[in-house]
């Protein structure tokens, strides 16, 4: 039995073993082609050796199969099953469900916001209902003018269109109208106590002296608030003066702000808290289901006090625990000090992540929302690591992406000794060794390649699919041609990209830094955006043609 029949005969066992006694020559071609890289060209050949071998296991009984496994020493590993935790049923009822993502503009969004972000839209699209976009920015100092269009490029590119947008810098007007409805419900109060005496009165559950105002004095404190100092009064929020939670206790629902807001300048002074304007719009836009993290469940309690107050039906609070990004910077302040400083090149730098960084690197939409769906809606905090991450998004592009070879560091070598047929040779490649009606790639050779530096070493190689070559001390010289030869000298195996028509490429890796060397001719073909595996190196995505080189930014092995 030679080589090549020994290698269709292990497999034939494998395949006969795994589905009770009987392979199929079919089944055994496939996993050869996907297992043997270096017998693909070799495809006409296995294909009726495969046929001839197959006929002969399957003549063997099971006990006699398995006896010729254990005998070679081989093993069938079965692919263990992930059990996905998923996404719970959404509590209350699921007629006509409204949900909402809330962002504040402090920068584009980044892979935190998706935990927030992608369980929304799951469950928007699983009970037909309705997503809201809503961009919390009432907050003029944490306000960055260009997130308001990152905001919604970035929820695009994660693949959820908002059914209806808002700005809460639109809607003071209605704020306010509201606030005078629970002044005049005796709700809500103008309260002018010094913030730290008013702590005072709160931790011994004591009200302020402001707490009984008629409800005409405090109208006429609210009409007058716009005119006065900031810090001098606020408008708090009736709850139980006895709660065991102070921070719950009549809370602050408007201040004064002199900051001057990117959209609204100057035009308003008095501006709403946080839990007031949530509140108000939460009840206006209709929402069924308020989805979002567990360090906002005293909100929510505070907020459910402004519903009674109101009158207005609580809807449905779910909280989740935090997520936990290892190596991951997250904070979007210290990402724009960074980019300010200098430390970081843009929103898009490798080591952040933001969503349009992980995107420049060729991580797909769908590994981010099948991560996010994955972890679920559950109150125990979540730990993520870029390896998770890489190991979702390499079961998206596996199929996709296809592949070329590229050598970093290059060395120019020229084969002594080469044969005539091999002095002006066009080798043939498949872009996917799994899908060869996407057609070929070529490679001429004519006795010089670029090799990886790391690869310049003495010993035998195999320059993939093509020849064995040996390198003493800096010579370098023919050895053979067939795979075979390769095994017999324990030849390394490496890619190589022909000196004739390279291209020049670099790759921003992940930590920013850049790898500069040659890929080969086929890639002038490729689209910037076009995410493609470089051959044991790892999946790039293509960023930037130039006239000189391709840019590619790295994503994973």
């Amino acid at each position: 039995m030679d080589e090549l029949e020994e290698v269709v005969y292990k497999h034939a066992l494998m395949n006969a073993v795994k589905h009770k006694g009987s392979a199929s020559p079919k089944a055994v071609m496939g996993s050869i082609m996907s297992q043997e890289a270096e017998l693909r060209s070799r495809a006409k050949e296995i294909g009726p050796l495969s046929a001839k071998v197959v006929a002969k296991v399957n003549e063997l009984s099971k006990e006699e199969q398995q006896a010729e496994m254990d005998k070679l020493g081989l093993e069938i590993h079965e692919k263990k099953q992930v059990k996905k935790e998923g996404l719970d049923e959404l509590p209350g009822s699921h007629d006509n469900v409204v949900m909402r993502f809330a962002p504040n503009p402090s920068g584009p969004l980044h892979i935190g916001h998706a935990r927030a972000a992608v369980p929304n839209g799951e469950y928007v699209k699983k009970y037909g209902g309705k997503f809201i976009l809503r961009i919390e920015d009432t907050d003029p100092k944490r306000v960055y003018p260009p997130a308001y269009d990152m905001i919604q490029e970035d929820l695009k590119w994660l693949g959820i269109e908002p059914d209806e947008v808002y700005f809460q810098s639109d809607r003071f007007e209605i704020y306010y109208k509201y606030a005078e409805e629970l002044i005049k419900r005796g709700a809500a109060y103008m309260c002018t106590c010094d913030g730290g005496e008013f702590k005072k009165l709160k931790d011994n559950c004591e009200p302020c002296p402001h707490r009984n105002q008629s409800v005409e004095e405090n109208l006429k404190l609210w009409e007058q608030f716009p005119s006065m100092e900031a810090g001098s009064a606020v408008l708090r929020i009736k709850t139980d003066i006895n709660h065991k939670n102070p921070a719950i206790r009549d809370w602050v629902a408007f201040r004064i702000v002199d900051e001057e807001h990117p959209r609204l300048g100057k035009k308003y002074r008095v501006y709403p808290m946080m839990n007031f304007s949530v509140s108000v719009d939460d009840h206006l836009m209709g929402m069924t289901h308020v989805l979002r993290g567990k360090d906002h469940l005293a909100n929510s309690e505070k907020q459910k006090y402004l519903y009674k107050h109101m009158g207005w039906d609580t809807p449905e609070f779910i909280h989740y625990g935090r997520l936990k990004m290892e190596d991951i910077p997250l904070s979007t302040s210290k990402a724009k000090e960074g980019i300010e400083s200098g430390k970081y090149s843009s929103w898009t730098d490798p080591r952040l992540g933001t969503l349009r960084a992980i995107a420049r690197r060729g991580i797909q939409p769908e590994a981010i929302w099948n991560l996010m769906v994955e972890i679920g809606v559950k109150m125990s905090d979540s730990a993520v690591s870029w390896k998770k991450i890489y190991g979702l998004n390499r079961n998206v592009i596996e199929d996709k992406a296809n592949r070329y070879f590229f050598v970093k560091n290059p060395v120019k070598i020229d084969v002594e000794d080469c044969p005539e047929e091999f002095s002006n040779f066009t080798l043939e490649k498949e872009l996917h060794p799994d899908f060869p009606e996407r057609g070929n790639r070529t490679l001429d050779f004519n006795g010089s390649v670029y090799i990886d530096g790391d690869d310049f070493k003495d010993g035998h190689i195999r320059l993939m699919d093509l020849i064995n070559i040996d390198i003493d001390n800096g010579t370098v010289k023919f050895n053979s041609a067939s795979f075979e030869d390769a095994r017999k000298i324990k030849a390394r195996i490496i890619q190589f990209v022909p000196t004739e028509e390279a291209i020049k490429a670099e790759v921003v890796m992940d930590d920013a830094s850049v790898v500069e060397g040659f890929c080969e001719k086929d890639c002038k073909n490729l689209k910037v955006d076009d995410v493609i595996q470089f051959e044991r190196f790892g999946f790039v995505r293509l960023d930037e043609i130039k006239d000189d080189k391709l840019v590619f930014y790295y994503a994973h092995k």
